[in-house]
């Protein structure tokens, strides 16, 4: 067992400390070190928002993942129109099928599914197979919805089964065998376009479930719009998040929400583009666009990754708000993907002057800026503004109580500080009060990166955001990268980081413990920096087990079942232990940062009355210390220790066993302001001692 060594030093170092057995020196090899937290000598307090959640739609993350709509494709407006259907093989009465655009429903839902029946029969139909599959559960509620349009003909119904497949086709068509799990029909058909609906309830439960289309009677039949919805959602919304998802996030008690990304803010061009104002209002309406990591990673080529928008900034606003996280929504600053096209907006009036303007209908960087201008009003503004209204008529008469923009992504070079400095003059001018993260690049050092700091600073940016993805040593070896960073000015905004076991977007990297055990190493730096660095996210947040493209993740998912990562639980101890003032920490020989692979870090808790330490072993020994509490007050008698240990560097977490290493709670003896404690070998350690500053 992964846990074994790991309890029996535990219980032992327990033992001791109440005097049962010899002190805890005689279960380590070398003398306790001794580290010493400045308790009466705060610094500053930790900002409220530290540590937080980086979201963007890779991997699934969205639809197929967090968004749990079924069908794929529902509206038959993918560029390739039946991505995700299928018409079913041997339906010898299934003359003829076409993606049609004759008298659509309206102009944002254009294209629609026409059947053309000859010859009546049970298999006169499609399927569809969803996300990977559809994971359905026995006994769930699951609304079905469907715009029906009957034409010359007899057809008097549509059958709708939910079913396991049989034997599926590699090519157009699929086989019709299948075990049903849920059946109903739906009739009244008319000549005009018209919404139907019904309930369906499996029989069992299923991981890899698909949906099947077919038509009672000969004819003609078009249909628009399919939808299979769960009615178990987070909080029962109607248009809600799964909720496992969901409750994997609220459990991190997160400080922010970053959306929507990452690299789809960008878009491989500026067409492609993530555009909030698209993705807002009724959800039919929202017309889906190729995802921009669709065909990134040849390795990982995933041709029907679309981004339909069901999960747009209203619901994204909703979701920080149901988890207690502050909305930080990325905006595009008129620049594609550097790495893909590097297409750029012409700077426009904000820049250039009142007479500038791009050729013929392309937006300038004036159109971006308006955008996030109108954002701030959508989740801001009252009833009464053009804005404020939509956000009102969606469902959320309250404001979202928005602080916080970033403007650009990942975006480096002269290119970005020539359209950030007027992005930020005239939101700041118009709007103040709202908090700018501006972007330092993909690289955490260089002359890119340097040229933008400075230039940053020099133009009082409120954050600096900066990312890292590494080698686990690199983490171990920066630990001390803020110690010496200014105190004052730019904050820091850690917006991705995550330690890459093989390499950078190597599709063999590993969510394994060393990974997580030296990001728990340097985050020790980010909290002992906390007036330095102002929040901090790992990156990406969700993968899907069968749709992924980039690995590392924070959480993994299959269509029924999801489990955090051993990286989740460490960023969950940080999260939930971050307390509300920074305290000072001396390690052995004077040193802040890590000596001999001993990590720490330290904040009171004013809140609850304690004293958090956070220690990081990163050795195949246990380790005893002493942590001297200098200048603390009423201490307790007994505190509270969060451990994650693992003998194997390797461990990890999976579907399987979901829970294999996670945090394990047990109880020490305080008996004065020197507190003696054995590190287990490999691990992350949180003691809270009751006691004040």
């Amino acid at each position: 067992m992964t846990f074994s060594i790991t309890q029996r030093l535990l219980e032992a170092a327990a033992l001791a400390l109440l005097g049962l057995l010899p002190g805890p020196a005689t279960l380590a090899q070398t003398a306790p070190a001794t580290l010493t937290v400045q308790v009466s000598k705060p610094v500053a307090a930790v900002p409220k928002n530290m540590f937080g959640l980086f979201f963007e739609d890779i991997n699934f993350a969205a639809d197929g993942g967090l968004y749990p709509e079924l069908v794929k494709n529902k509206s038959f407006e993918y560029d390739d129109h039946l991505i995700g259907w299928k018409a079913i093989r041997g339906a010898a009465g299934l003359a003829d099928y076409r993606v049609s655009g004759d008298q659509p429903i309206g102009a944002t839902n254009r294209h629609f599914l026409r059947l053309s029946v000859k010859t009546a029969g049970p298999d006169a139909g499609f399927v569809n197979e969803g996300f990977r599959g559809m994971g359905v559960k026995q006994g769930a509620e699951y609304t079905f919805s469907v715009y029906l349009r009957r034409g010359p003909g007899s057809i008097s119904a549509l059958n709708v089964t939910l079913e396991e497949p049989g034997q599926r086709g590699g090519g157009p068509e699929t086989s019709a065998s299948g075990q049903a799990l849920a059946q109903a029909q739906i009739t009244g058909l008319t000549g005009e376009w018209k919404k139907y609906s019904v309930v369906l309830r499996p029989s069992a439960t299923a991981a890899k479930a698909r949906l099947k289309l077919t038509v009672e009677g000969t004819g003609t039949a078009d249909i628009d719009v399919v939808s299979l919805f769960p009615k178990d959602t987070y909080l029962k919304r109607e248009n809600g998040l799964r909720p496992d998802l969901v409750q994997l996030l609220k459990d991190m008690k997160p400080g922010f929400l970053r959306f929507p990304g990452g690299c789809i803010v960008e878009g491989m061009t500026l067409d492609n583009r993530y555009q909030w104002k698209e993705t807002i209002g009724e959800v039919a309406s929202r017309q889906p666009m190729i995802n921009r990591w669709n065909k990134e990673f040849k390795q990982r080529y995933t041709p029907d990754y679309y981004q339909s928008f069901g999960l747009g900034f209203f619901e994204y606003f909703q979701l920080a708000e149901d988890i207690g996280a502050e909305p930080l929504p990325i905006l595009n600053v008129g620049m594609a993907c550097q790495f893909n096209s590097a297409e750029l907006a012409p700077l426009g009036s904000a820049a250039k002057g009142p007479n500038a303007a791009g050729p013929g209908d392309e937006p300038t960087l004036d159109t971006f800026i308006q955008d996030a201008l109108d954002l701030v009003e959508f989740a801001n503004g009252p009833a009464s503004s053009t804005w404020g209204a939509k956000r009102v008529a969606m469902g959320h008469p309250a404001p979202f109580n928005l602080t916080m923009i970033g403007i650009g992504n990942e975006q480096w070079g002269p290119q970005y500080l020539e359209r950030y400095e007027p992005f930020a003059r005239v939101l700041k001018a118009k709007y103040p009060a709202i908090q700018i993260v501006s972007s330092a690049g993909p690289s955490p050092e260089g002359e890119l990166f340097d040229k933008a700091t400075a230039t940053l600073r020099a133009q009082k940016a409120e954050f600096i955001d900066e990312h890292y993805y590494a080698k686990p040593e690199w983490f171990r070896q920066h630990v001390d990268r803020y110690d010496n960073y200014p105190r004052t000015g730019s904050k820091i905004f850690a917006g991705e980081y995550a330690a890459q076991s093989v390499g950078i977007a190597s599709p063999a990297n590993k969510n394994n413990w060393d990974c997580a055990l030296s990001e728990a190493a340097f985050m020790t730096g980010l909290e002992r920096n906390a007036d330095v660095v102002a929040m901090a996210s790992y990156a990406p947040l969700f993968a899907h087990v069968d749709a992924w493209q980039w690995t590392p993740n924070l959480i993994w998912f299959d269509n029924l079942n999801a489990y955090g990562t051993v990286n989740y639980y460490v960023q969950q101890l940080f999260s939930q232990n971050k307390g509300t003032t920074m305290l000072p920490v001396q390690l052995p020989g004077g040193a802040k940062s890590g000596t001999d692979n001993l990590f720490a870090s330290a904040v009171a808790d004013d809140a609850a009355g304690d004293l958090v330490v956070k220690l990081v072993n990163y050795s195949t020994a246990p380790r005893t210390v002493k942590v001297n509490l200098a200048g603390a007050k009423k201490l307790g008698k007994t505190g509270r220790a969060l451990v994650m240990a693992a003998d194997d560097l390797n461990t990890q977490n999976s579907l399987q066993e979901p829970k294999k290493l996670t945090p394990q709670e047990s109880k020490f003896a305080v008996a004065g302001p020197v507190v003696s404690y054995t590190l287990a070998p490999n691990s992350l350690t949180v003691l809270r001692i009751p006691g004040k500053r």
